[in-house]
Protein backbone atom coordinates (compact mmCIF):
# COMPACT_ATOMS: atom_id res chain seq x y z
CA UNK A 1 0.00 0.00 0.00
CA UNK A 2 1.06 3.42 -0.66
CA UNK A 3 2.62 5.84 1.89
CA UNK A 4 -0.42 8.25 0.81
CA UNK A 5 -3.43 5.59 0.93
CA UNK A 6 -1.98 4.34 4.92
CA UNK A 7 -1.83 8.05 5.61
CA UNK A 8 -5.73 8.14 4.60
CA UNK A 9 -6.52 5.13 6.17
CA UNK A 10 -5.15 6.21 9.49
CA UNK A 11 -7.35 9.41 9.00
CA UNK A 12 -10.19 7.46 8.45
CA UNK A 13 -10.17 5.87 11.62
CA UNK A 14 -9.10 8.76 13.16
CA UNK A 15 -12.78 10.68 12.35
CA UNK A 16 -14.74 7.50 12.82
CA UNK A 17 -13.71 7.38 16.18
CA UNK A 18 -14.52 11.14 16.87
CA UNK A 19 -17.35 10.76 15.11
CA UNK A 20 -18.92 8.43 17.97
CA UNK A 21 -17.58 10.78 21.10
CA UNK A 22 -20.92 13.05 21.17
CA UNK A 23 -23.23 9.87 21.46
CA UNK A 24 -20.21 8.67 24.14
CA UNK A 25 -20.41 11.51 26.13
CA UNK A 26 -24.02 11.97 26.36
CA UNK A 27 -24.18 8.01 27.24
CA UNK A 28 -21.16 8.36 29.87
CA UNK A 29 -23.06 11.01 31.49
CA UNK A 30 -26.09 8.71 32.14
CA UNK A 31 -23.82 6.71 34.28
CA UNK A 32 -21.47 9.26 35.56
CA UNK A 33 -21.53 13.18 36.31
CA UNK A 34 -19.13 14.86 34.69
CA UNK A 35 -16.06 15.15 37.47
CA UNK A 36 -16.02 11.61 37.21
CA UNK A 37 -15.95 11.06 33.73
CA UNK A 38 -12.86 13.41 33.52
CA UNK A 39 -11.40 11.47 36.35
CA UNK A 40 -11.78 7.74 35.09
CA UNK A 41 -11.32 8.94 31.07
CA UNK A 42 -7.96 10.90 32.09
CA UNK A 43 -6.88 8.10 33.55
CA UNK A 44 -7.60 5.59 31.00
CA UNK A 45 -5.82 7.76 28.52
CA UNK A 46 -2.82 8.19 30.96
CA UNK A 47 -2.65 4.46 30.77
CA UNK A 48 -3.26 4.59 27.01
CA UNK A 49 -0.33 6.97 26.52
CA UNK A 50 2.05 5.40 29.30
CA UNK A 51 1.85 1.96 26.75
CA UNK A 52 2.22 3.76 23.67
CA UNK A 53 5.47 5.17 25.25
CA UNK A 54 6.78 1.99 26.64
CA UNK A 55 6.01 0.26 22.96
CA UNK A 56 7.80 3.08 21.59
CA UNK A 57 10.68 2.86 23.96
CA UNK A 58 10.58 6.65 24.18
CA UNK A 59 11.15 6.68 28.39
CA UNK A 60 14.56 8.50 27.53
CA UNK A 61 12.49 11.43 26.10
CA UNK A 62 11.00 11.65 28.74
CA UNK A 63 13.72 11.38 31.49
CA UNK A 64 15.19 14.14 29.26
CA UNK A 65 13.19 16.98 29.41
CA UNK A 66 13.91 20.59 30.83
CA UNK A 67 12.64 22.46 33.69
CA UNK A 68 11.38 24.87 30.97
CA UNK A 69 10.05 21.77 28.65
CA UNK A 70 8.10 20.69 32.25
CA UNK A 71 6.56 23.83 32.82
CA UNK A 72 5.49 23.53 29.36
CA UNK A 73 3.46 20.79 29.98
CA UNK A 74 2.57 21.70 33.26
CA UNK A 75 0.46 24.71 31.68
CA UNK A 76 -0.62 22.47 28.63
CA UNK A 77 -1.89 19.87 31.18
CA UNK A 78 -4.11 22.23 32.57
CA UNK A 79 -5.60 23.51 29.46
CA UNK A 80 -6.03 20.22 28.15
CA UNK A 81 -7.00 17.26 29.34
CA UNK A 82 -8.39 19.38 32.60
CA UNK A 83 -10.06 22.93 31.79
CA UNK A 84 -11.17 21.95 28.33
CA UNK A 85 -12.73 18.39 28.82
CA UNK A 86 -14.29 19.94 32.26
CA UNK A 87 -15.76 22.37 30.45
CA UNK A 88 -16.87 20.53 27.41
CA UNK A 89 -18.40 17.59 29.63
CA UNK A 90 -20.80 20.55 31.35
CA UNK A 91 -21.67 21.78 27.99
CA UNK A 92 -22.75 17.91 26.73
CA UNK A 93 -24.48 18.05 30.35
CA UNK A 94 -26.98 20.52 29.53
CA UNK A 95 -27.23 20.43 25.67
CA UNK A 96 -28.54 18.41 23.50
CA UNK A 97 -25.62 16.06 22.02
CA UNK A 98 -26.06 17.75 18.91
CA UNK A 99 -25.69 21.51 19.88
CA UNK A 100 -22.50 20.83 21.92
CA UNK A 101 -20.75 18.75 19.41
CA UNK A 102 -21.45 21.33 16.25
CA UNK A 103 -20.42 24.48 18.34
CA UNK A 104 -17.61 22.51 19.50
CA UNK A 105 -16.14 22.99 15.77
CA UNK A 106 -16.00 26.82 16.34
CA UNK A 107 -12.47 26.37 17.68
CA UNK A 108 -10.61 27.25 14.47
CA UNK A 109 -12.78 30.45 14.17
CA UNK A 110 -11.74 31.26 17.69
CA UNK A 111 -8.22 30.16 17.01
CA UNK A 112 -7.51 33.13 14.14
CA UNK A 113 -9.31 35.92 16.54
CA UNK A 114 -7.22 34.95 19.15
CA UNK A 115 -3.95 34.74 16.71
CA UNK A 116 -4.63 38.65 16.33
CA UNK A 117 -3.37 39.79 19.55
CA UNK A 118 -1.35 36.69 20.69
CA UNK A 119 0.69 36.14 17.31
CA UNK A 120 0.16 39.82 15.96
CA UNK A 121 -1.63 38.13 13.05
CA UNK A 122 -3.30 40.49 10.46
CA UNK A 123 -6.48 39.00 9.17
CA UNK A 124 -8.14 40.13 5.67
CA UNK A 125 -11.48 41.26 4.99
CA UNK A 126 -12.78 37.66 3.32
CA UNK A 127 -11.11 36.38 6.28
CA UNK A 128 -13.24 38.15 8.74
CA UNK A 129 -16.07 37.67 6.49
CA UNK A 130 -15.43 33.93 6.99
CA UNK A 131 -15.41 34.34 10.55
CA UNK A 132 -18.70 36.40 10.77
CA UNK A 133 -20.60 33.75 8.41
CA UNK A 134 -19.19 30.60 11.24
CA UNK A 135 -20.26 32.89 13.71
CA UNK A 136 -23.63 33.19 12.22
CA UNK A 137 -24.16 29.19 11.96
CA UNK A 138 -23.23 29.04 15.93
CA UNK A 139 -25.89 31.50 16.28
CA UNK A 140 -28.45 29.75 14.21
CA UNK A 141 -27.57 26.27 16.64
CA UNK A 142 -27.58 28.21 19.85
CA UNK A 143 -30.86 29.66 19.55
CA UNK A 144 -32.75 26.99 17.66
CA UNK A 145 -32.90 28.67 14.35
CA UNK A 146 -34.93 31.14 15.98
CA UNK A 147 -31.90 34.25 15.48
CA UNK A 148 -34.42 36.97 15.50
CA UNK A 149 -35.65 36.03 19.05
CA UNK A 150 -32.44 36.43 20.44
CA UNK A 151 -33.39 33.21 23.14
CA UNK A 152 -31.12 30.54 23.25
CA UNK A 153 -31.71 27.41 24.06
CA UNK A 154 -29.61 27.04 26.75
CA UNK A 155 -27.87 29.57 27.14
CA UNK A 156 -25.68 28.47 30.41
CA UNK A 157 -24.59 25.34 27.88
CA UNK A 158 -23.95 27.25 24.57
CA UNK A 159 -21.44 29.43 27.22
CA UNK A 160 -19.84 26.60 27.84
CA UNK A 161 -19.91 24.98 24.69
CA UNK A 162 -18.37 28.67 23.44
CA UNK A 163 -16.07 29.02 26.14
CA UNK A 164 -13.88 25.17 25.30
CA UNK A 165 -13.21 26.92 21.97
CA UNK A 166 -11.65 29.50 23.72
CA UNK A 167 -9.74 26.79 25.95
CA UNK A 168 -8.89 24.55 22.98
CA UNK A 169 -7.58 27.49 20.29
CA UNK A 170 -5.34 28.91 23.55
CA UNK A 171 -4.31 25.62 23.87
CA UNK A 172 -3.27 25.07 20.46
CA UNK A 173 -1.17 28.29 20.67
CA UNK A 174 0.86 27.11 23.45
CA UNK A 175 1.49 23.39 22.11
CA UNK A 176 2.50 25.15 18.74
CA UNK A 177 5.23 26.90 20.57
CA UNK A 178 6.34 23.56 21.89
CA UNK A 179 8.95 21.62 19.87
CA UNK A 180 8.75 18.10 21.34
CA UNK A 181 7.65 15.02 19.81
CA UNK A 182 3.87 15.29 20.27
CA UNK A 183 3.82 11.48 22.07
CA UNK A 184 5.96 12.58 24.80
CA UNK A 185 3.98 16.02 24.72
CA UNK A 186 0.39 14.30 25.87
CA UNK A 187 1.95 12.13 27.50
CA UNK A 188 2.77 14.60 29.91
CA UNK A 189 -0.03 16.81 29.36
CA UNK A 190 -2.00 13.63 30.55
CA UNK A 191 0.16 13.40 33.62
CA UNK A 192 -0.49 17.14 34.90
CA UNK A 193 -3.99 17.08 34.07
CA UNK A 194 -4.73 13.75 36.18
CA UNK A 195 -3.01 15.29 38.86
CA UNK A 196 -5.22 18.36 38.67
CA UNK A 197 -8.21 16.73 38.22
CA UNK A 198 -7.16 14.23 41.10
CA UNK A 199 -6.43 17.18 43.71
CA UNK A 200 -9.78 18.44 42.22
CA UNK A 201 -11.97 15.23 43.53
CA UNK A 202 -9.86 15.12 46.46
CA UNK A 203 -10.94 18.90 47.74
CA UNK A 204 -14.65 18.55 46.75
CA UNK A 205 -15.08 14.69 47.36
CA UNK A 206 -16.18 14.16 44.08
CA UNK A 207 -14.72 10.70 43.19
CA UNK A 208 -17.32 7.89 43.16
CA UNK A 209 -16.51 4.08 42.14
CA UNK A 210 -18.24 3.17 38.97
CA UNK A 211 -21.14 1.13 37.50
CA UNK A 212 -20.39 -1.74 34.65
CA UNK A 213 -21.63 0.68 32.76
CA UNK A 214 -19.96 3.59 34.00
CA UNK A 215 -16.69 1.70 33.26
CA UNK A 216 -17.66 1.07 29.94
CA UNK A 217 -18.56 4.57 29.30
CA UNK A 218 -15.43 6.22 30.56
CA UNK A 219 -13.35 3.44 28.84
CA UNK A 220 -14.63 4.37 25.79
CA UNK A 221 -14.19 8.12 25.49
CA UNK A 222 -10.61 7.52 27.58
CA UNK A 223 -9.39 5.25 24.80
CA UNK A 224 -11.32 6.63 21.20
CA UNK A 225 -11.50 10.64 22.20
CA UNK A 226 -8.74 11.22 24.14
CA UNK A 227 -6.08 8.40 23.52
CA UNK A 228 -5.80 5.89 20.64
CA UNK A 229 -7.39 8.24 17.97
CA UNK A 230 -5.02 11.20 19.26
CA UNK A 231 -2.15 8.31 17.99
CA UNK A 232 -4.00 7.53 14.90
CA UNK A 233 -4.24 11.01 13.63
CA UNK A 234 -0.78 11.84 14.22
CA UNK A 235 0.47 9.08 12.25
CA UNK A 236 -1.89 10.04 9.14
CA UNK A 237 -0.26 13.23 9.51
CA UNK A 238 3.45 11.94 9.45
CA UNK A 239 2.60 9.52 6.49
CA UNK A 240 0.72 12.30 4.29
CA UNK A 241 2.99 14.25 1.67
CA UNK A 242 0.97 17.25 2.92
CA UNK A 243 -0.89 18.11 6.13
CA UNK A 244 -3.89 19.32 3.89
CA UNK A 245 -4.47 15.93 1.83
CA UNK A 246 -5.65 14.69 5.31
CA UNK A 247 -6.73 17.67 7.27
CA UNK A 248 -9.75 18.49 5.51
CA UNK A 249 -11.21 15.03 6.32
CA UNK A 250 -11.77 16.01 10.09
CA UNK A 251 -15.00 17.90 8.83
CA UNK A 252 -16.74 14.84 7.80
CA UNK A 253 -16.76 14.28 11.19
CA UNK A 254 -19.40 16.52 12.56
CA UNK A 255 -21.95 15.28 10.10
CA UNK A 256 -21.22 11.46 10.41
CA UNK A 257 -21.70 12.41 14.64
CA UNK A 258 -25.18 13.87 13.86
CA UNK A 259 -25.95 10.60 12.54
CA UNK A 260 -24.68 8.86 14.81
CA UNK A 261 -26.31 10.72 17.73
CA UNK A 262 -29.64 10.17 15.77
CA UNK A 263 -28.90 6.02 15.55
CA UNK A 264 -27.70 5.59 19.08
CA UNK A 265 -29.52 8.27 21.26
CA UNK A 266 -32.41 8.73 19.48
CA UNK A 267 -32.50 12.93 19.48
CA UNK A 268 -34.19 14.33 16.24
CA UNK A 269 -31.55 16.05 14.81
CA UNK A 270 -33.10 20.12 14.14
CA UNK A 271 -33.04 21.66 10.76
CA UNK A 272 -30.97 24.57 12.43
CA UNK A 273 -28.26 22.39 13.40
CA UNK A 274 -27.55 21.23 9.93
CA UNK A 275 -27.68 24.42 8.56
CA UNK A 276 -25.67 25.90 11.49
CA UNK A 277 -22.86 23.22 11.31
CA UNK A 278 -22.98 23.78 6.77
CA UNK A 279 -22.62 27.76 7.86
CA UNK A 280 -19.52 27.00 10.67
CA UNK A 281 -17.52 24.73 8.63
CA UNK A 282 -18.69 26.63 4.81
CA UNK A 283 -16.60 29.76 7.38
CA UNK A 284 -13.59 27.80 8.21
CA UNK A 285 -13.07 26.00 4.64
CA UNK A 286 -13.44 29.61 3.63
CA UNK A 287 -10.84 30.57 6.21
CA UNK A 288 -8.77 27.90 4.96
CA UNK A 289 -8.78 29.47 1.23
CA UNK A 290 -8.19 32.81 2.15
CA UNK A 291 -5.67 32.34 5.41
CA UNK A 292 -3.91 29.40 7.09
CA UNK A 293 -5.87 27.94 9.62
CA UNK A 294 -4.29 24.11 11.42
CA UNK A 295 -6.73 21.58 11.90
CA UNK A 296 -7.78 19.27 15.09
Amino acid sequence: MKQQNKAYLFAIFAVLCWSTVGSAFKLALNEVDFINLLFWSVLVSLTVFTVFVTLRKEWTFVKSQSFKEILSSAVLGFLNPFFYYFILFQAYDVLLAQEALTLNYLWPVVLVLLSIPVLKQKISFLSFVAILISFLGSFVIATGGRIFEFKFTNAYGVALAAGSTVVWALFWLVNVCDNRKESIKLFMNFVFGFVYILIYGIITDTIKSLSLYGVIGVSYVGVFEMGVTFFLWMKALSLSKTTAKVSNLIYFAPFISLFIVNLTIGEEIKTATIVGLILIIGGILMQRVVGKVPSR
